[in-house]
């Protein structure tokens, strides 16, 4: 080998050498290539964000995060791990494909703008996080129901937001969470029982909020650190937690000595087991296996009192036997045999008989054993006495809304003039009433007919069952009026009117609604049942959802009316009634029995008349078009009928897409067969998605023009 020949190879080795370590330290792209679903997750969410430029690296269309170093992210391997974005004023939502980032395990947008306008958590979230910090921003609404699905979950800080409402059951499968933070918020409502599943929980802050009932579900978590501080509090405070110096104040516990603990119950034998005993818990066991005289002695009068016992019952039975006996032979009884509480098929509904049901899937519906009926003419025996319910009357006093006169509600109406009536519903006229600073609320007179008895105690009952309804797409009650046999209830205004007003005489607004505005009347009115059916236990039905319930405020969200309205509404006696609505469901019309799923069937009458802008019966249109759902149902699923049936008040400008997803909702809640029908919460799932994709390219619409109808937005 000639000298040259030696340099040429010693250069070859050099150059491979250099390019050796360039590929270790400086590896190809190609081999760091980021997961497709991530990458598109992070492009979806990067828009979402209104496409921040502080967010360095970050693009709106493909990328690779992990190999460019995208501000924030961390991966391991090809897959996003972490997202750290704390502190760099974003703003706008979270998307909808943050499911797809199936290794995520943290999300930290603490302290930003996220949520401004009522933007809500999305339903979506990574299936493995473990962290998720939220806290600092503006997301309204509650937490979604998704969460239960986030069974690796350990830290949750979504305080100092906009949440409001109940909290639902979300926490059962949540054992590994040790860090909850839900503070300064507007959550309202009891503690939900799943609480109780936190059986990891060292952290806890609900300081700031609206919460109610007791704190006894959180008595034996393994709580380190616990601030509870300015909610609604009552009860007492249980002894564990005082060992932990919990913060407190601001709430209304009672100060005297707490209620003695239950009757000791013997635990359940371990699978397999002995069975085990209960010991007395009175002293150690005696030594001694004789029996002395002192023992004997209470043997003794235990079988003397006994006997005395037994003899008595057999007195009093004998009594009873022949009380009923006289009875039966045509003697009125003493006092009226009080009914056991039905369930949700029919009937009165005990609201202090709490029934915990699971939900129900989309193919799945939940049965409820009806209770025995009650034979007049049965004689009762002890055990039949323990079975009546002990009904507790109702105090305006202990109503926590305003009590307001009859000249304060004649002042605010002038008299209940024409002038200032806003319509007559199911229950009563409603007048527009305005108060003294200029504020503007509602007075509704409940007619002698929807509240027949017209008793003090009926009316008690109604204002406090509608008074512990809470949630932002409820018309909440603010104040009633109980004087001079007057019964008023007021709540607020709603400058928009009703939703059947809105669509069907569009020109007193001088304007339509928009396509996106109709999918976020679906989803916030679907909200508010889902809240009644799913969150209230017992389940709250409604009874009377339509457009005409359902009251839109300046921004167009919606505020559904009439709830915990139920128990004044009379069964429907033909099918004519169903026919000349078109709001009640099939079975309500044959057999006068309603449910939860024929609440669902309404609101899929609603969204039928958002989607087409018609009435749900019209006698003006031919006999084959009169009910809009035996119209429209045959061709939800045909996309040229849907855009020949959608409401000619659009103007064209709507997405294909999302219009077809929307008639397929229609289609499940419409079904005739109510066990088809989906929970509420699988209905609002469906919509969430559908408003997050077309809020995530509303921005394509931008012209008046025909060219519009074209674009898509999900």
């Amino acid at each position: 080998m000639t000298r040259r020949q030696e340099r040429e190879r010693a250069m070859g080795f050099k150059l491979l050498f250099v390019l050796t370590c360039f590929w270790v330290y400086n590896p190809i792209h190609v081999h760091a290539t980021t997961n497709d679903k991530d990458v598109s997750a992070l492009n979806v969410l990067y828009t979402s964000l209104n496409s921040p430029t502080q967010l360095k690296g970050w693009i709106a269309s493909g990328g690779d995060p992990c190999g460019q170093s995208w501000l924030g992210v961390t991966c391991s391997g090809s897959s996003v791990t972490v997202i750290k974005l704390s502190g760099m004023g974003l703003t706008g939502n979270l998307g909808y494909k943050m499911a797809d980032l199936t290794s995520l395990v943290e999300l930290d947008l603490s302290n930003n703008n996220l949520g401004v306008g009522g933007n809500q958590i999305p339903y979506q979230l990574p299936p493995n996080i473990q962290r998720i910090n939220l806290a600092q921003n503006q997301f309204a609404g509650g937490v979604p129901y998704s969460f239960t699905q986030l069974t690796a979950l350990r830290y949750i800080n979504l305080g100092h937001n906009q949440f409001s409402g109940s909290l639902s059951d979300i926490f059962t499968d949540l054992s590994n969470l040790t860090f909850l933070d839900l503070s300064y918020n507007s959550f309202t409502g009891n503690l939900p029982n799943s609480f109780s599943s936190l059986i990891n929980l060292a952290t806890l802050y609900l300081q700031n909020n609206q919460f109610s009932g007791t704190i006894d579900i959180i008595a034996n978590l393994p709580l380190k650190d616990l601030n509870i501080a300015n909610n609604h509090f009552t009860g007492w405070i249980p002894s564990p937690l005082l060992k932990i110096n919990p913060v407190i104040d601001g709430n209304s516990f009672n100060n005297g000595p707490a209620p003695p603990p239950p009757p000791y119950t013997a635990p359940p034998p371990p699978p397999g087991g002995p069975k085990v005993k209960p010991t007395p818990s009175s002293g150690p066991p005696s030594k001694k296996s004789g029996l002395n005289g002192g023992a004997v002695a209470g043997i003794v009068v235990s079988f003397l009192a006994v006997g005395a016992a037994i003899a008595g019952i057999v007195v009093i039975f004998l009594r009873r036997k022949s009380s009923v006996f006289s009875r039966n032979q045509g003697s009125e009884p003493d006092e009226p045999l009080t009914p056991l509480a039905s369930n949700e098929f029919g009937g009165s509904n005990l609201k202090s008989f709490k029934i915990e049901a699971p939900r129900s899937s989309l193919t799945t519906s939940v049965s409820l054993k009806p209770p025995a009926k009650i034979d007049p003419y049965k004689s009762f025996d002890e055990k039949d006495l323990t079975m009546k319910p002990i009904l507790k009357k109702i105090s305006f006093s202990s109503i926590n809304v305003t009590c307001y006169s009859v000249a304060d509600l004649q002042v605010a109406t002038d008299m209940f003039s024409p002038d200032n009536l806003l319509g007559e519903g199911s229950f009563g006229r409603c007048y527009k009433a305005q108060f003294d600073g200029g504020k503007l609320l509602v007075v509704k007179k409940i007619s002698r007919t929807a509240l027949p008895n017209q008793s003090a105690d009926d009316f008690a009952e109604l204002v406090s069952n509608i008074s512990q309804l809470h949630h932002a797409n409820l018309t909440e009650i603010t104040g009633y009026c109980n004087e001079h046999g007057q019964r008023l209830l007021v709540h607020e205004f709603y400058k928009n009117g009703s939703l059947h007003d809105f669509i069907h005489y569009p020109e007193e607004h001088g304007k339509s609604l928009s396509w996106n505005n109709r999918v976020k009347i679906a989803l916030g009115s679907a909200r508010a049942l889902e809240y009644l059916h799913e969150t209230c236990s017992p389940s709250v039905l409604h009874k009377n959802f339509k457009s005409s319930n359902i009251l839109l405020d300046g921004d167009l969200n919606p505020h559904l009316s009439d709830s915990g309205f139920a128990d004044l509404i009379p069964n429907p006696d033909s099918q004519a009634a169903e026919e000349t609505s078109g709001y009640n469901a099939p079975e309500v019309a044959m057999s006068g029995q309603y449910s939860l799923k024929s609440d669902v069937f309404s609101f899929g009458v609603v969204m039928l008349e958002l989607l087409t802008g018609r009435k749900p019966f019209d006698s003006s249109r031919s006999r084959a078009e009169q009910s809009l759902v035996r119209w429209v149902t045959p061709q939800l699923h045909d996309i040229d009928a849907l855009d020949r049936m959608v409401d000619p008040g659009l103007k064209g400008l709507y997405p294909a897409k999302s219009l077809s997803r929307f008639a397929d909702v229609i289609a499940l809640c419409v079904q005739s067969e109510p066990e088809f029908r989906p929970p509420m919460s699988e209905v609002v799932q469906a919509l969430v998605i559908l408003m997050q994709r077309a809020n995530m390219t509303k921005r394509a619409l931008t012209g008046d023009g025909p060219d519009a109808e074209s674009h898509d937005f999900v």
